[in-house]
This record gives C-alpha cells, sequence and structure tokens, in this order.
C-alpha cells in the first residue's frame, strides 16, 4: 500500500457480536506499544482537540454484498458487448487497453464515486495526498506496454542513447528517505547510523546475494525475477523458494542481523503487509531482484512520485475512458441466461435501484472475494477462496502548520522510525516547486499486521478516531516531539482489504493459476490478486491480459 524507494548502492558503501469478540480479543481499546520508547502524553492536553474524522470505502454497499440484504426488482435492462466490473488500475487498464485497440463497445461500472481503488487520492487547501500507493519506479526497460504508457501520459518524455528520458517533475525530488535509529536521523532507510561491524557486514553480504540474484536466469533464460511476475522463470530452482517463508530463507543465508531482520520486514509490511514470518520467500526477494530499470537521466530504480501518489496515474488513465464510466453502481450478482451471455444485477447507490445489464462477456476487475460473492451457483471455480489473504491498512493524511525537526537528516520524502509500528510516513508536498510556508501533509501509513487479517480488519472497522489517534501518536511524537501542537487535521482511511498479500505456496501455486482461468470464454479476470503482487506494474499488465482475452474473441488481440 505504501510502497518505499529501492535501496542504493551508495547507502551500502556509507552505510460473539462483533463488538463482543473485540472487545475480548483485547483489540478495540488497546493501542500499539513501541517498546517503552514514547514519552507518556495526557491525550487530553496533547491531541484531544485535533480534529478529524474516518473514511474508507463504501461501507453500505460492502454490507449489501457481505450480508446478503434483499434489494428492489430491477426496473430496467440494457446490453452492452463488453462490461468491466471495478474500475481500480486493472479495471482501467483493461478499458484504455480495449479503446486502444479501436474496441468501443465496453461500459466500466465503479462502485464507489471515484476511481482507481487503492490508488485513490485526496486534496485540501494544502496539498493533494495519497490514501492509498503513492510511488513506483522506474519501468524495466524491456517491459514497453508500461513505458508505452508513460509515453502517452508525458512521464517519459523521449530517448537518449537508447534509453528513456523521465519528466524531471515526476523524479523524486532529493532528499528521498531517512531513517530515525539510535537517537538520530540518517540519510537512507537501510540501518546504518550506529550499527557495529558485524551488522553492516551482514547487510553488505545481503545486498551482494541480491545483486547475484537480479541478475539470474533460468533454464528457459528467463529472469529468475521480473515485472510482470509471470514473465519470471519456471525454474524450479527458483520457483521453490515460493513454498518457505522469507523468513526461513535468511536463517538458511545465516543472515540473523536485527537491523537486516528489522529492515527486510519493513520493507515487506511496505510492500506487502505483512511480515517476512508471512510472506513467501520468492515475494521477499522479488521486492529487490525484480526492477532493472535504467533511464537516461536517473539512477536505477529510481521513483516516480506525484503530491496524489499514484492518483495521478488514476486520473490519466481515467480520462482515457470517462466516457464510457458508470461510477456510483454496484454489481450485485453474476449470472448467465440460456443464450450463454452473462447477466449482471446492478444497483445504483445514490438512487438505491436496481437494473439489469447483458453483455457478452465481462471483465471481472475485482478482488476475488468480491468475486465469490456475486457469482450464482451455476459459477463454479476452481478457487480455494479461504487462501487468499488481504492485509488490512490504516492511513491517515497530517495536515501540520511547522514540523519539529531532531538531529541529523531533515525532512524527506519517506521518513521511517526504526522499530515502531508503522512504515512511516511521505512528505506529499516533495515535489512541489514552490517555496511557501511551512504546512505540509504527512501521509502515514500503518498496516495491520499484527493479528491474523480478519481479526485486524474487524478491530480496524470497529476502532473510534479518538482511538486510532491514541494508536498514531506517540509514534509522531516520538518521531517529531511537540507535533501534536503543530497538527491541524487528521483524516484517516480504513482500508479492510488493502492488497492481497503473497502468502507461501501462493504465486506459484496452483490456486492463483485457477483464479486467473476464464469461465465459458466470456467471463474474465483481472485484479491484483491474480498476480499475488498489489503493486502498479501488476495491475497494469493484468488488465491488458484480460483485455486481449476480450479482443482475441473477435480476432484483435494484438502480440505482447
Amino acid at each position: 500500500m505504501s510502497g518505499r524507494p529501492f535501496y542504493k548502492s551508495s547507502e551500502l558503501v556509507n552505510g460473539l457480536s462483533r463488538r463482543s469478540f473485540m472487545l475480548k480479543a483485547g483489540l478495540i481499546m488497546t493501542g500499539i506499544f513501541l517498546g517503552g520508547c514514547i514519552r507518556k502524553l495526557n491525550p487530553k492536553s496533547a491531541y484531544k482537540n485535533i480534529k478529524g474524522n474516518i473514511k474508507g470505502p463504501n461501507a453500505k454497499a460492502g454490507h449489501i454484498l457481505r450480508d446478503k440484504l434483499p434489494l428492489p426488482t430491477p426496473t430496467s435492462t440494457s446490453s452492452v458487448k463488453t462490461l468491466i466490473i471495478g474500475s481500480g488500475i486493472s479495471g482501467l487498464s483493461a478499458a484504455r487497453w480495449l479503446k486502444k485497440q479501436g474496441y468501443h463497445d465496453f461500459e466500466l461500472l465503479e462502485l464507489e464515486d471515484h476511481v482507481g481503488g487503492n490508488s485513490h487520492s485526496g486534496k485540501n487547501n494544502v496539498s493533494a495526498y495519497p490514501l492509498g500507493a503513492h510511488y513506483i519506479t522506474i519501468a524495466n526497460n524491456e517491459d514497453t506496454l508500461l513505458t508505452g504508457f508513460l509515453q502517452d501520459c508525458g512521464v517519459i518524455t523521449g530517448f537518449e542513447n537508447g534509453l528513456p528520458v523521465y519528466n524531471e517533475y515526476y523524479l523524486c525530488f532529493d532528499p528521498e528517505e531517512r531513517l530515525l535509529i539510535n537517537g538520530q536521523w540518517q540519510e537512507g532507510i537501510v540501518p546504518d547510523f550506529g550499527l557495529n561491524a558485524g551488522d553492516k557486514a551482514q547487510i553488505k553480504k545481503f545486498f551482494t546475494l541480491i545483486d547475484e540474484l537480479k541478475k539470474s536466469k533460468g533454464n528457459d533464460g528467463k529472469y529468475a525475477f521480473d515485472i510482470p511476475i509471470d514473465n519470471s522463470s519456471a525454474d524450479d530452482q527458483y520457483r521453490a523458494l515460493d513454498k518457505i517463508t522469507f523468513k526461513e530463507y535468511l536463517h538458511q543465508q545465516k543472515l540473523s542481523s536485527v537491523y537486516l531482520l528489522w529492515y527486510l520486514n519493513y520493507c515487506c509490511k511496505d510492500d506487502y503487509g505483512q511480515g517476512i514470518d508471512k510472506v513467501s520467500a520468492w515475494a521477499g526477494i522479488h521486492y529487490f531482484a525484480s526492477r532493472r530499470g535504467k533511464a537516461a537521466n536517473a539512477e536505477s530504480n529510481a521513483v516516480l512520485t506525484w503530491p496524489e501518489g499514484n492518483g495521478w496515474l488514476t486520473r490519466k488513465l481515467a480520462t482515457e475512458v470517462s466516457a464510457h464510466t458508470r461510477k456510483g453502481n454496484m454489481c450485485y450478482s453474476i449470472n448467465y441466461n440460456q443464450q450463454g451471455k452473462v447477466v449482471a444485477g446492478i444497483y445504483d447507490v445514490a438512487k438505491s435501484t436496481t437494473s439489469i445489464i447483458v453483455a457478452e462477456n465481462v471483465i471481472m476487475a475485482t478482488p476475488q472475494f468480491v468475486n465469490q460473492r456475486l457469482f450464482k451457483d451455476t459459477i463454479n471455480r476452481p478457487v480455494d477462496y479461504t487462501r487468499l489473504n488481504y492485509s488490512p491498512w490504516f492511513i491517515a493524511n497530517i495536515t501540520v502548520n511547522r514540523l519539529p525537526q531532531g538531529k541529523g537528516a531533515g525532512l524527506c520524502w519517506d521518513n521511517v522510525a526504526y522499530d515502531t509500528p508503522s512504515v512511516g510516513y511521505v512528505n506529499a508536498g516533495q515535489q512541489t516547486v514552490k517555496l511557501t510556508d511551512e504546512k505540509r501533509v504527512l501521509t502515514w501509513y500503518l498496516p495491520l499486521c499484527n493479528h491474523e487479517p480478519r481479526i485486524a480488519r474487524l478491530a480496524a472497522y470497529t476502532r473510534t478516531y479518538e482511538q486510532w489517534m491514541d494508536i498514531m501518536m506517540p509514534e509522531l511524537e516520538y518521531m517529531h516531539p511537540g507535533i501534536a501542537d503543530a497538527i491541524e487535521k487528521v483524516e484517516c482511511w480504513v482500508w479492510g482489504h488493502g492488497m492481497i498479500y503473497p502468502a507461501v505456496n501462493y504465486i506459484w501455486g496452483e490456486n492463483r493459476k485457477a483464479a486467473q482461468l476464464p469461465i465459458k470464454n466470456n467471463l474474465f479476470f483481472a485484479h491484483t490478486d491474480l498476480s499475488g503482487i498489489s503493486i502498479f506494474e501488476e495491475a497494469f499488465h493484468q488488465g491488458i491480459r484480460a483485455a486481449n482475452q476480450v479482443l482475441a474473441i473477435y480476432g484483435k488481440q494484438q502480440n505482447i
């Protein structure tokens, strides 16, 4: 959900009822403790009066699906050749690709009053800011579909000596990242300040191993780790890594430095919403070894970001297909009629009315836990839905009128504190070229990974704004003593199912493969949970893959 820049070589050189159930579990009122490193705050005087709210995906519509609430009888029926359900990045990408191939008979339905899924964003009078994913890295050069899109929207402005030139306004401005460790802010997030020689040697050993794996190819000639993941090698020596946890792999490699393990755990929490004990070793390595992009004007793995995060990319995708998009319309059922066409029941959220859309084919750009609720008994899939795991997240956009600083490196784009529950915050105003006052928006990310996702999800939905503040403010005060006095407003956002996470044996297991299979060659699937890794690039390619399955029916599939 959050995402972070990848390491740079310079860093290595230099260094019951639901409520009663939750009460019994002790999760509603219990905050997150930071090992005694946080000064005690008096909520009444410190942050009691900070204004804020909690928002998230449409809860009313979600309850209709989850609880199978009765809906009114449909009052109209329409037809379309292709119906795309869900306008996250996968759905938008599928729609864009259809239109790019001259295919226009499609509709894109979205439950929310906005598009983008977990690349959603917000804005106030200080800055735009992300409510989910907030960056991508420069593309792998052989990924011409992605580089083509980046050219279309002006992120890549040309080429020099065969290498892309990226728009300087979108390359993350310096300084990029810092870590609060051992009482001081250091440059970079890989721990360095205050570490002994043994810890530094282990960190160097890990990244030497990664450099080897980044170049490794299997016996089929493909890179061992690639983007999209389905381009990766099928060689068993690499795919076997999906059958053990990342933690187990690190133990096998005799990597035990607490600083290194913290850093790798942080990276997995940041990109997957779970720690090294939950994600597969293949996924843990892929985080580091899959990106090989080179540019004429940027370092390898350079970060592309915007004040609104990936909401900027969402807008570029959405603009191309806006005439085909219907917001505030929730699909509540999928079935087949006697002619073999797909029949979709649609609920208009604002009007509280229902209708029917009959489509020749449908792209389900929705997560599998939603698909499970939409399909009637006549639609059976060889998918074990219980083995798909989704990480819940809490995000807070914090408007401050100043930012108390500490020792060491100054404010960066990405700001993290060592050994704290969150994965830090990004400075939403990093890309601004205006010299203004000290007001800014900080986007703070907390993966809810200390408990089993279902329990963490229920706890997240039950917490009040005040209880979230009790969780967040001690850590912010640790990072910036006195910040409570500088906060003007806090906007909280809860993602109950923020993203799929790559549990052991999911990426290369049979369940993911089964989830990708179309039904009757007219019901197709596109979502990052079909990759197992929830990043923009995977969603983008999943959309194109599904769109090409539609185009193949009409003899228009493009070679990719």
